[in-house]
């Protein structure tokens, strides 16, 4: 079944968990990379449109959804390059974790990341790469605020940035157990 096809349980985000919050999970699509000959995959860097475009991400970030309490980032050159680039637009720096499962990773791998986040961390910016963002939005996303989802269904371009909430604990999420409440692409 495509996750466009499934008929998910939406639960409203509203009504907090059971430890009275909801949460927020931010995720930004790495920016637009260069092809270097010979350059391994893991090790390409931004291109000149993803030099422009990460700060972009970063001015969104701080203006619409201020400080992540944690980020998690891919380890690969050009989302560590993107993350650097948008954090220097926050007002402060959140913790960092350079997880290497997150490189390469499909949704089910993104979601078991996720889940092992403490109940703590209110807002997480998961910084990453695609397939594996978009289809993680698709999975999680039980519905949408206006036309994000369609926007996510059609394009996830880089420096793409979506908003997913849920109630309860990092744990509970799950398929269609989050509300897709924002989708955005900055562009420098």
């Amino acid at each position: 079944m495509r996750h466009s096809d499934r008929v998910p349980e939406v639960h409203d985000v509203r009504d907090a968990g059971a430890d009275g919050a909801a949460r927020r999970l931010v995720i930004l699509r790495h920016a637009k990379s260069a092809w270097p000959d010979g350059v391994p995959d893991h090790d390409r860097p931004l291109g000149p449109r993803g030099l422009r475009d990460a700060p972009a991400a970063g001015r969104l970030l701080a203006r619409s959804f201020g400080v992540p309490d944690l980020v998690l980032c891919s380890p690969a050159r050009r989302t560590r390059e993107t993350w650097d680039l948008a954090a220097a637009e926050l007002d402060r720096m959140p913790p960092v974790r350079h997880d290497p499962r997150l490189y390469a990773a499909d949704a089910q791998d993104l979601l078991d990341v996720v889940r092992e986040v403490s109940p703590e961390a209110g807002t997480l910016l998961l910084v990453g790469h695609n397939p594996g963002l978009e289809d993680l939005v698709l999975l999680a996303a039980g519905a949408a605020e206006g036309d994000a989802l369609e926007r996510v269904r059609t394009k996830f371009p880089t420096s793409a940035v979506a908003v997913l909430t849920l109630r309860g604990p990092w744990s509970d999420l799950g398929p269609g157990a989050a509300l897709l409440t924002d989708f955005a692409v900055p562009r420098g």
